[in-house]
């Protein structure tokens, strides 16, 4: 069963959400806070997997709180899903780097908030390609501290391959077709990324893939 925690201060956006998530036999919304330090305090006593959370919240944004989140250890199992708009794009790259595992818009259909929680949950960050990808492009502009480039220089030919095809937003199973490896084998070199750059997760790989020119704005494979 995942547990999922929401945090909006709408209480009709967390009704909505939960009776969608509710009517899916793997899910159970365990929680629900209408502010940062409110779902703070409930995720150091309720086990949960996702939290779903509001970027625009009083007592604690959504920004504040997946920092908050990503810097207690007793919460390294919480993976942070930011509720968003186009218009609040100048946060995307700061919440990824607080550790947030994705994104969702809030006229996003319904079909894909379940499956972005089944996608988080089960420890694959980005959700829809495209959005993450929309959403990043309209960020970029605001990235300016460009990684190491020493742990760059770690990387071999096919791991930066890897980590392109991260940035664009291929799942493990399109980057084992697009470079003809199992989809274990692509497992492995995404996770071997992960760990040569320090990210945190899979979010933060396309974070590093724009900042350092890797992947830019705009760009799509041929």
């Amino acid at each position: 069963m995942i547990r999922v925690a929401l945090a909006d201060d709408h209480q009709l956006v967390r009704a909505g959400f939960r009776a969608l998530l509710e009517s899916e036999p793997d899910i159970e919304v365990v929680a629900e806070a209408s502010g940062g330090e409110q779902l703070l305090r409930t995720l150091r006593t309720t086990p949960v997997d996702v939290a779903m959370i509001d970027i625009r919240m009083p007592d604690g944004d959504g920004l504040w709180t997946t920092e908050q989140i990503a810097a207690d250890p007793s919460l390294a199992g919480v993976r942070v899903v930011i509720v968003t708009t186009f218009e609040l794009d100048e946060y995307v790259a700061r919440a990824i780097r607080a550790g947030a595992s994705g994104f969702l818009v809030k006229d996003t259909e319904p079909v894909d908030l379940i499956r972005a929680v089944r996608v988080v949950a089960a420890g694959d960050a980005l959700l829809s390609p495209g959005i993450t990808r929309r959403l990043l492009e309209r960020a970029a502009t605001g990235m300016r501290d460009a990684p190491d480039p020493v742990l760059l220089q770690t990387l071999t030919e096919r791991e930066v391959d890897v980590l392109r095809l991260v940035a664009e937003g291929l799942t493990n199973d399109e980057i084992a077709q697009r470079l003809f490896l199992s989809p274990l084998t692509a497992k492995t070199h995404v996770s071997r990324v992960m760990q040569k750059l320090h990210a945190r997760d899979r979010a933060g790989l396309v974070v590093i893939g724009y900042e350092a020119g890797i992947v830019t704005p705009g760009w799509r494979a041929d």
